[in-house]
C-alpha cells in the first residue's frame, strides 16, 4: 500500500501533491476515513465514484479547510448554517447549501446543492490546508469503502478494501467511528437529514427551534439508502427480550461458530458463539461500530445478532447504521 504517514516528515505534502494532481488519496477524519479527490474537478471525483462502485447521482460530501473555504462551493450560506458551522466546526458535521453554479457538479451528483463540512482532525486539516496552498480549494471525499459497505476507520481497512495500490495517509484510528450529521439548511426550519455522533438536542439548541425530519423534498445525501454500511455477513436487529431466543433459532440453523452477537447484554449463549460486548455509552459504542462488524466478518459468521439499541437521541446515529445494515 503506498503508504503516508502523517507523523513522517513530507507525507502531507506527498498526499496533498496528489489530490493536487487529480489523483484520489484516503485520508483520516475524526468520523472515519475518506476517499479523497478535488471537488472542483469532476474527472478527479469521476475515480471515486469509479472505485467505490457508487452511482454518480449518489451525491458526496466537499471537506474544506475552514468556513471561509465554504465561499468557493456554496451560492450562499443561510443564517442557519452559518449557525452550525461557527458552532460544530470544525467537527462531525455536514450542512447541506444551494450549490454555487458551475462547480461541484460531479460531487454534488448533480444537484443544485452540496454537502460540506469541515473535519476536526489534525491530519485531514493539515492535509487541507496543504492542498488549498496547491490550488485545491476542497475534497471530496465519501467513506474509504466499496459502495453500500462497512465504513473504514483504520488505514488498515481501507487496504482491506482496496488493496495495496491506494494512497493512503496514515493518522491512526478515527475519534467518533460513524460518518457525520447531516442538516439541510435549504430551508426553514432546517432538516436531519442523517444523525451522527451529535445529539440532535445540541443541535436544535444552537438553532433556537426544533429540527424537521427527512421528507420526499429533502436533498439526495450520503447514506441515505435504505440499505447501508452492510457487513458481509447477515446482520439482524433484535429486541434484548428476543435475543436470546433468536441467536438460539440461529445456531440450529446454521452452527455456533456462525454466529455472531453484538450486544449490551450477555446472554447465555452456546459454546462457539462468536461474542462481542456492545459498550453502554452510546459515544463509544458509535465509536468501535463499524470496527467490530468488521471483526465479525474477519471470523468468517454467517449472521450477525446485534441487541437493538436504545431509543434515546444520543443512540440516533448507531441506530441508523444499524438499522440500514440489517438485512430486510
Amino acid at each position: 500500500m503506498p503508504l503516508f504517514r502523517a507523523d513522517e516528515a513530507g507525507g502531507i505534502e506527498r498526499a496533498a501533491f496528489l489530490l493536487a494532481a487529480g489523483e484520489v488519496v484516503a485520508f483520516p477524519t475524526e468520523t472515519v476515513y475518506g476517499l479523497g479527490a478535488r471537488a472542483d474537478v469532476d474527472k478527479a471525483v469521476a475515480r471515486i465514484f469509479s472505485l467505490k462502485g457508487r452511482p454518480p447521482d449518489h451525491p458526496l460530501i466537499v471537506h474544506v479547510a475552514g468556513i471561509e473555504g465554504a465561499d468557493a462551493f456554496a451560492a450562499r450560506l443561510p443564517a442557519s448554517a452559518l449557525q452550525l458551522m461557527r458552532r460544530f466546526w470544525p467537527g462531525p458535521l455536514s450542512v447541506v447549501v444551494e450549490r454555487r453554479a458551475g462547480v461541484a457538479l460531479a460531487a454534488s451528483g448533480g444537484l443544485s446543492t452540496i454537502g460540506l463540512r469541515c473535519p476536526d482532525h489534525p491530519v485531514a486539516g493539515a492535509l487541507l490546508r496543504a492542498a488549498a496552498a496547491l490550488g485545491v480549494p476542497g475534497v471530496a471525499a465519501p467513506s474509504a469503502n466499496r459502495f453500500g459497505r462497512v465504513s473504514p476507520t483504520t488505514a488498515a481497512h481501507v487496504a482491506d478494501e482496496f488493496g495495496p495500490d491506494l494512497p493512503v495517509l496514515e493518522g491512526g484510528a478515527c475519534r467518533e467511528g460513524i460518518e457525520s450529521t447531516i442538516i439541510d439548511c435549504t430551508a426553514d426550519p432546517p432538516a436531519l437529514l442523517r444523525p451522527g455522533t451529535l445529539d440532535r438536542r445540541l443541535l436544535e439548541g444552537v438553532l433556537g427551534q426544533a429540527l424537521r425530519e427527512r421528507d420526499a423534498d429533502s436533498p439526495r445525501v450520503p447514506g441515505s439508502l435504505e440499505s447501508h454500511y452492510a457487513p458481509g455477513a447477515a446482520l439482524h436487529l433484535a429486541a434484548p427480550a428476543q435475543l436470546a431466543a433468536a441467536v438460539d433459532a440461529a445456531v440450529h440453523e446454521v452452527g455456533a461458530q456462525q454466529v455472531g452477537v453484538y450486544s449490551r447484554l450477555t446472554p447465555a449463549l452456546a459454546p462457539g458463539v462468536v461474542f462481542q460486548p456492545m459498550p453502554d455509552n452510546a459515544a463509544q459504542a458509535a465509536h468501535e461500530l463499524f470496527a467490530a462488524l468488521r471483526q465479525f466478518d474477519a471470523r468468517g459468521v454467517a449472521q450477525i445478532w446485534v441487541e437493538t439499541p436504545p431509543s434515546g437521541p444520543d443512540w440516533d446515529g448507531v441506530r441508523d447504521r444499524l438499522q440500514r445494515a440489517a438485512v430486510r
